[in-house]
């Protein structure tokens, strides 16, 4: 098992990366850069510090270019530099508030369901990193969550 965890909150602003060791919160990146533009930069930083580590990304719902970005970033470095990784479920970062889909629609989590809904007003999106990586829920598929909303 990695000393180090990575989690990666990139489906909204500010880009969000958190090193764990041993479960516990160790450093905190935050980033107002766009993802395409940071992404990369920042992980090959934080694995060329932190050598032994796995990465857990918000693979869904959420932003589609940032899940794709953060996607094919982490399996070029899965390839390339033999790192895992896995997906998270964004709801258990951003205390299972809505999500924003598109125009006035929100992603919200009933139950074990994911599903949209309108709401007229704007709901505020405030992604944290917790200071313990076992408040993070893990998936057990690390490809992309695309639930695409009624249009």
């Amino acid at each position: 098992m990695p000393r180090y965890n990575i989690v990666i909150i990139s489906i909204a602003s500010p880009l969000l990366i958190g090193v764990y060791e041993d479960g516990m919160l160790k450093e905190e990146i935050k980033s107002e850069q766009k993802t395409s533009e940071i992404l990369l930069k920042l992980l090959m930083e934080i694995v060329q510090k932190y050598n032994d580590c796995h990465i857990i990304y918000t693979n869904g719902p959420g932003s589609y270019m940032a899940i794709k970005l953060s996607y094919i970033t982490l399996r070029t470095l899965e390839i390339t530099n033999n790192i895992s990784f896995s997906g998270c479920d964004a709801f258990s970062l951003n205390q299972q508030n809505p999500i924003k889909a598109m125009g006035k629609l929100y992603f919200i989590k009933e139950k074990e369901t994911i599903i949209t809904k309108k709401f007229d007003e704007a709901v505020e999106q405030r992604f944290k990193l917790p200071s313990m990586l076992s408040e993070v829920t893990i998936l057990d598929d690390n490809k992309p969550l695309y639930i695409l909303p009624a249009v």
